[in-house]
């Protein structure tokens, strides 16, 4: 049964993981790494097309429509690199007509030349990791550009290419509902047509967890985050951005292709150090994680074909709830008879119907399921309830 793990035509995208960066932000705890000495890319870039020839062996046939550079700072990499990447997967992979080719990029490690480069490579979207556009906050984030700079990579990026986001972190330390709402209209005015903007979290593992736990870091207030979400939703909606998922906005038809993927819980392929994937085989869904080391990866790429050190087949209650708790944060919604075909239940009928009666789920005449901005917020809780 090809549904509703993977059905002919639909999305499959490719994930190409650059670990790199040369900082690491105090709130970060993606898979980054700084390294003193210049990362030999030709040495790198050899193990990638090994890794992409092995997870194209157990995905033949696939129509790649979208592609997305993240990492790290995937704007470190040379113009070749990403060439020899992308020419890498379509060896492999028939890469569709228009398909969505996406890289982030640091405005540091923006350069004018760089980016016309992956350009004509074949990227056509950046996102840029510009955080805020006050000084004193980007200095406090640990970011090294400033807000000068981060408008200046704004205006280059939107004349080389036809897509452009970038992001946004608010909930800050003493940030005031007035400050956030003027920063935000001063990005949307900057935006082309899309916009993340996530909410500071403290990660275990970072430096500003450690302050925080030291009391340090002071955070705002649960009421105060709840109100400055609920701010960014109607600033966003009046200005043509609503959300499409929890913490992104687009205008109408500008979703980004590639996030969409993992949100309906489509396939995706994870290449590079530290990259999980998502594969339908055979009726069953692949969960993959490659070696978060990047010497390590390289390693292993080199001797047996790829980096992956796990390879794990989902049950059904695992894949369900993955499921659910990616396609609920999305306006549109779940559909419940795909988690039902997942799993072989329904979901809990009373739950359902007293989240609907207190304000925290809407169901649509067709049946499809989705969090209300209040849910959005409880989403875990969400989840537990309506899988119990």
């Amino acid at each position: 049964m090809a549904w509703p793990y993977h059905a002919k035509g639909d999305p499959f995208g490719i994930y190409i993981h650059w670990p790199f960066c040369a900082a690491k932000c105090p709130y970060c705890d993606f898979n980054s790494h700084v390294r003193h000495k210049p990362v030999d890319q030709e040495v790198y870039v050899e193990a990638y097309e090994r890794e992409i020839a092995h997870i194209a062996a157990l995905t033949p046939g696939r129509e790649v429509s979208s592609i997305f550079f993240g990492g790290g700072t995937p704007s470190l990499m040379a113009v070749s690199t990403v060439d020899r990447i992308l020419q890498a997967v379509s060896k492999y992979w028939n890469i569709i007509p228009n398909a969505e080719i996406s890289l982030e990029a640091n405005p540091t490690s923006i350069e004018a030349n760089r980016f016309k480069g992956y350009r004509k490579a074949g990227v056509n979207r950046v996102s840029a990791g510009v955080q805020s556009l006050d000084d004193e906050q980007l200095k406090f984030l640990g970011r090294l550009h400033t807000a000068d700079e981060a408008r200046r990579a704004i205006d280059l990026a939107r004349e080389v290419f036809p897509r452009l986001s970038f992001d946004l972190i608010y909930a800050r330390p003493r940030q005031t509902m007035e400050d956030w709402e003027k920063e935000l209209n001063s990005a949307i005015d900057l935006a082309a047509d899309h916009l993340s903007l996530y909410q500071l979290t403290i990660e275990e593992g970072t430096p500003f967890f450690e302050l925080h736990k030291r009391g340090k870091l002071a955070m705002p207030a649960h009421d105060l985050s709840a109100d400055l979400y609920e701010l960014t939703q109607q600033v966003t909606a009046d200005r043509g951005l609503p959300n499409y998922e929890i913490s992104n906005h687009a205008a109408k038809g500008k979703e980004c292709q590639h996030n969409l993927i993992y949100w309906r819980y489509q396939d995706y392929a994870g290449i590079g150090p530290g990259a999980h994937g998502r594969l339908s085989i055979d009726g069953k869904k692949i969960a993959t994680v490659t070696e978060y080391n990047p010497e390590i990866w390289w390693q292993k790429a080199m001797a047996d074909g790829h980096g992956m050190k796990d390879n794990e087949i989902l049950g059904g209650e695992a894949t369900a709830d993955e499921f659910l708790l990616m396609g609920l944060r999305l306006r549109e919604g779940i559909d419940p008879k795909r988690y039902t075909a997942f799993c072989g239940k329904t979901l809990n009928l009373d739950k359902k119907k007293f989240l609907i009666e207190k304000g925290f789920l809407e169901e649509s005449k067709k049946g499809q399921l989705r969090a209300t901005p209040s849910g959005s917020m409880v989403l875990d809780a969400l989840v537990a309830d309506l899988a119990a």
